[in-house]
Formats: structure tokens, sequence, C-alpha cells
């Protein structure tokens, strides 16, 4: 594997709640259509997989790691093409509060325009993940 287009970089964005509250939010897949619009803008279970409908990127099979006291959401997204792409994002306390980490990483033959695009809606999913657990929705 050529190095050069490895690259991650880690967002993230402090919740003002238990970090039990943002996990249990975080990981129920029903939910992610509310604040991980990056994702799709509806998720369904289909046998023993979530499928979720991304505008840019057609249906998309999401696997998640199992339920944990770790606060792992990591996450393999399947694309349309039969690529799989790991996405890992963790859920840590922070005193009363939480700090949820997602780490983005550059997949092989990603422009630095789509990179930053990728960067900016992780960015905006985490935000509003952080609006909609803080005003208790």
């Amino acid at each position: 594997m050529n190095s050069i287009h490895r690259e991650s970089r880690h967002l993230s964005v402090y919740v003002d709640r238990p970090a039990q509250d943002v996990y249990a939010y975080a990981s129920d897949p029903v939910n992610l259509p509310a604040w991980a619009h990056g994702l799709g803008a509806s998720v369904e279970r289909i046998g023993d997989q979530w499928v979720a409908e991304s505008a840019p990127l057609g249906r998309v099979v999401v696997a998640f790691a199992p339920p944990n006291a770790f606060g792992v959401l990591d996450h393999d997204v399947t694309l349309p093409s039969g690529q799989t792409v790991y996405n890992p994002v963790r859920v840590i306390a922070d005193g009363a509060g939480s700090e949820v980490v997602f780490t983005l990483r550059r997949q092989p033959e990603t422009s630095d325009a789509d990179f930053e695009r990728d960067a900016g809606t992780v960015a905006a999913d985490l935000a509003r993940l952080k609006e909609l657990l803080e005003s208790g929705r």
C-alpha cells in the first residue's frame, strides 16, 4: 500500500451529556437519519443488515461494532461498488459530558477537495448530534 495516500483527521465535538447517554443515542441505527446526514437520509433493517440511502452514494450497508461499555461506535460502510470503508468513532467521558471523536481516513485516490468536503460533512454531522442531544430531543 502506498503510504502517501494514508491520512487521518480526527474530528470531535464536546457534548454536554453523559457518555452513556451519547453512546445509547448514537449507537442506535434508527437515530442515524436525524444526525448523520452524511451517511444517509434513511436507514432500514433488511434481514440482518442495516441499509442506508445516501444521495451521493446510493444504497450502502452499514455494519456496527457490537454494543460495548467502551464507547466504541466503529462502523463499516459497504458502498455499492463493494468497497468497504472502516470508520472509527469513540464516545469518551469528559467530566459530566463527553467527547465524540470520528477518525476520518482518507481513501486512496481521494482528492484534497473531496477529503475536505468529507471532513466538513463529518463535522456537520457531529454538530447536529451535539445539538440534538443537548436540546433533549
